[in-house]
């Protein structure tokens, strides 16, 4: 059977009835066919992606307006839909502009915005809508009141997936009771079969958004789960946005930079529009850029006394008809002043000979014009590249191994010489610079049976390039650079090689350290935190900052691997955790150096923990356009791995003091049940009183021990401590009579007791005593805080 393809081209007008089924299509229709790619590929995967969209929109908008956020989640069974609701307490969204943030894709405010944010594309949201429409065939219900506004605006919209644009088919005021903020219902395909992944959003959210209040609510719960914002935690810090970094364009975006640009010179262009670049930084790029652009001038040593060559002779011979006393006095300065110097280029020379003829038009009061300006150079330039082999011997030897012999270096040397006759200027670029070499090293291989490989090669043509003389010629305009695409690749090429400053972090809002960990104990009972913050880095021009946290212990689970929470931007990554920089990080670590149980020394940990990891950038490398996962960026992957090893470093510590101190523990026990049988023993024997046991287990143990003395009026508590290092005690003894002389200590009375709080540091061996009288009956109690219990023993 022919097939359709195979009949192309019998007919006439084929093209033009092709032509006609193309058609362009909008990005809604394209995602209207791709709803993997934005994290809608199942029904239950779905759902949290949809939630996760409405949430992280409630947050940036609440922060942008410096709102602490009060988000209320709320998932609904409809017959055979779910119906998600998430409201905030945000500024509201404007009449105009709300039906195209919903009804509209890559609609944003962000996209081209260099400061960190939870979304940037302008896809999240609207994705969500068309999710909703394509498989319930219902609308969007939008409700928001914009801040001082006396009544709401609802809509109902769906996308139009032909034209990338909301249709809206209710447009109305409503009245509502929160002041301000804005509310939206979806109604979609749905399971509930993620609900564990769902919960996890939710309260990662919370750890990693410590300043907001979230309310949860779904089918077959009690009450909603509510979680708090931290006491004090107060909005993150406000970003700026910065500009592009010289070292994070690419091609056509700087080719756009260019055409857009107000500047006309390179300087003033890198300047203007990229951050940290000063004047001397734009020098520096345009020195590479000239390199590049212009080439080098290569330097030649000027001839020797012993060398067949007279560079006066040649510079008077070139001049006809000024004067031989000019003449003479002309030669004789451009030949002194080219031998007063190591090397000298071609545009040096024109220099030398344009400063001559200047003070020999002065003195002799006769014209050196152009073309005898132009002659001389020649000369003087014939004059000094007469004899190149000897000079190119001293470069490539000095970049060769004494393995080279004389003969090898000889044949090497006299080859390069011939390629510059190919350049009467011998100005060249580093790419040029290298062809010569390649050239004349091959050529060494072939005649004289020597070797020069990729490091030789490199070494001579560093030697080369050194010896070459940056030329003064100027840049070209923006407006010529932009017209040359090769132009423009070269100005990338001289900025990205140029030594600048990272960008500023003042784009960047971590959560900070402190608040990781009092995010991690809000939502998790644990025995131990710990948090770090790394300082900002860079990749590909964007900053980035990782900061790590790890809970331990308590009521964490034991039984499994530990539990890895990863962030980018303050949103939780719940999917794709495989295929995460993060865990990939965290499986290349050896855990059991830190204590925890690693099976096969590699892979996810085992044991009561959890470790989150936060990466915050104006640009987080992504592996697709769901954002479930940070991409393999080695820049990256080291700052996680040292935030992540930084807590850990304090985990380790925590688990091997735990650890003394149970077997301190253990030990203790033992001695507390050997010694009393000891002493019952030694009374029988010896007939004495019973022996005080205490104290010597306090000794033995090497621990803090306090005492107490009273002889009805006076009470003295005692701290000994026979550890080796300093104690910080805090002491509160509890009397239910009112103290008096408390000798320096604090005194507070509460409901008939007064609390006598004293906070002594003890040095290693040494006994500190607190001294006061009571002048009625009295019961005591004391408190110590600041001791382990394991080392501490109270006698009071």
């Amino acid at each position: 059977m022919t097939s359709y393809q195979s009949r192309l081209g019998e007919g006439e007008g084929i093209a033009e009835e092709l032509a006609e089924s193309q058609r362009a299509i909008s990005i809604a229709e394209f995602f209207e066919k791709n709803k993997h790619m934005l994290g809608f590929d199942s029904n239950a995967r779905a759902l949290v992606t949809a939630v996760k969209e409405a949430v992280d929109n409630a947050l940036d908008a609440c922060e942008e307006a410096g709102i602490k956020p009060d988000i209320y989640v709320e998932i609904q069974e409809v017959g055979d839909y779910y119906r998600l609701v998430v409201e905030d307490n945000g500024p509201g969204i404007t009449k105009e502009q709300l039906p195209k943030i919903f009804g509209k894709l890559l609609y944003g405010s962000r996209f081209h915005a260099r400061e960190q944010s939870r979304g940037q594309q302008g896809i999240g949201i609207s994705a969500a809508v068309l999710y909703s429409q394509l498989t319930s065939g219902k609308p969007a219900k939008i409700t928001s009141r914009p801040k001082g506004q006396s009544e709401a605006q609802y809509f109902e919209l769906i996308v139009d997936t032909d034209t990338n644009e909301p249709e809206i088919s209710v447009d109305e005021t409503t009245s509502w009771e929160r002041p301000h903020g804005t509310r939206i219902e979806l109604e979609m395909e749905a399971n509930m079969r993620s609900r564990g992944s769902l919960h996890d959003y939710i309260q990662d959210t919370a750890v990693v958004n410590p300043h907001a209040r979230i309310e949860f609510d779904e089918p077959g719960l009690d009450e909603p789960l509510k979680y708090e914002r931290v006491e004090g935690a107060e909005l993150p810090a406000e970003t700026s946005e910065i500009r592009p970094h010289p070292h994070g364009v690419e091609l056509g975006t700087l080719l756009k930079m260019l055409e857009a640009t107000e500047s006309y010179s390179i300087s003033g262009f890198v300047q203007g529009e990229f951050t940290r670049v000063g004047g001397k930084t734009a020098d520096s790029i345009i020195a590479n850029f000239n390199d590049r652009h212009f080439g080098r001038g290569m330097a030649w040593k000027p001839p020797q006394h012993h060398e067949d060559v007279d560079i006066e002779t040649a510079v008077e011979e070139a001049v006809a008809n000024k004067g031989a006393t000019a003449t003479a006095e002309f030669a004789a300065a451009v030949s002194d002043e080219i031998h007063d110097r190591d090397r000298v280029a071609h545009h040096e020379i024109e220099a030398i000979v344009a400063d001559a003829a200047e003070d020999a038009e002065a003195a002799h009061d006769t014209t050196f014009g152009s073309t005898v300006r132009e002659n001389a150079v020649e000369a003087a330039w014939a004059a000094v590249t007469a004899e190149r082999n000897s000079d190119l011997y001293e470069l490539v030897d000095a970049a060769t191994t004494v393995r080279k012999d004389d003969a090898a270096i000889e044949g090497m040397a006299s080859r390069l010489a011939e390629k510059f006759d190919t350049e009467s200027r011998h100005r060249l670029t580093r790419d040029e610079f290298r062809r010569y070499v390649d050239r004349a090293a091959d050529m060494t291989e072939e005649h004289d049976d020597a070797t020069f490989g990729e490091t030789a090669r490199e070494n001579v043509l560093d030697q080369l390039w050194d010896a070459a003389v940056p030329v003064p010629d100027d840049p070209p305009n923006v407006s010529e650079v932009a017209d040359d695409r090769d132009t423009a690749s070269n100005l990338l090429e001289a900025m990205r090689e140029t030594d600048i400053i990272a960008p500023p972090t003042d784009c960047l809002s971590p959560i900070g350290a402190d608040l990781v960990e009092k995010g991690l104990r809000k939502e998790f009972e644990a025995d131990f935190y710990a948090a770090s913050t790394r300082d900002a880095a860079v990749h590909g021009g964007d900053p980035f900052i990782v900061e790590a946290g790890i809970a331990y212990g308590g009521d964490l689970q034991a039984d499994g691997p530990v539990d890895v929470m990863r962030f980018a931007n303050r949103v939780p990554l719940v999917y794709q955790r495989g295929a995460c920089a993060t865990t990939d990080v965290i499986k290349g670590i050896n855990w059991r150096n830190y204590n925890l149980d690693q099976p096969g020394g590699s892979g996810i940990p085992n044991g009561p923990a959890v470790i989150m990891v936060h990466v915050a950038s104006t640009n987080v490398p992504f592996t697709s356009e769901s954002k479930d996962a940070i991409a393999n960026i080695p820049e990256m992957e080291d700052e996680i791995e040292l935030a992540i090893r930084e807590a850990a470093r304090e985990l380790k510590s925590y688990l091997n003091k735990r650890r003394s101190l149970q077997q301190r523990r253990k030990k203790q026990d033992k001695l507390a049940t050997i010694l009393p049988e000891m002493a019952e023993k030694l009374t029988e024997v010896t007939g004495n009183d019973e022996l005080h046991i205490d104290d010597s287990l306090a000794r033995i143990m090497n621990n803090v021990l306090v005492e107490r003395e009273f002889d009805g009026e006076t009470v003295r508590l005692t701290v000994e401590n026979n550890d080796d290092t300093n104690a910080d005690v805090d002491l509160t003894d509890i009397v239910t009579a009112e103290p008096q002389d408390t000798n320096g200590a604090t005194v507070v009375e509460m409901d008939g007791e007064w609390f006598v709080k004293w906070s002594p540091t003890v040095a290693a061996g040494e006994s500190a005593t607190l001294e006061y009288r009571v002048t009625d009956d009295a019961e005591f109690t004391v408190s110590v805080d600041g001791v382990e219990d394991e080392k501490l023993t109270v006698d009071a």
